[in-house]
């Protein structure tokens, strides 16, 4: 029995879905990674405004590409 007799999909079906399935959790990453650093920047910004300061912008790009990092390898690693 084929892979794609097991899905129950004709033809190459199962491996177009598989194909498919795997850009979605690709796009999710890069965009996860995307707006997590830009919402720990703009958290910065907002902080460095209201508390008069200039350093919280940069620490907020710095944290936010860690944890968007490391959510991107989270979610990478579910791609089989």
């Amino acid at each position: 029995m084929t892979e794609n007799e097991k899905d129950g999909t004709p033809g190459g079906g199962g491996d177009e879905q598989e194909t498919t399935r795997r850009s979605g959790v690709a796009y999710a990453a890069g965009l996860t990674i995307f707006f997590t650093v830009l919402s720990f920047m703009g958290l910065g910004w907002v902080l460095d405004r209201w508390l008069g300061t200039s350093w919280l912008m940069v620490a907020g790009i710095v944290l936010g590409s860690v944890v968007g990092f490391y959510e991107f390898v989270r979610i990478i690693s579910k791609i089989k």
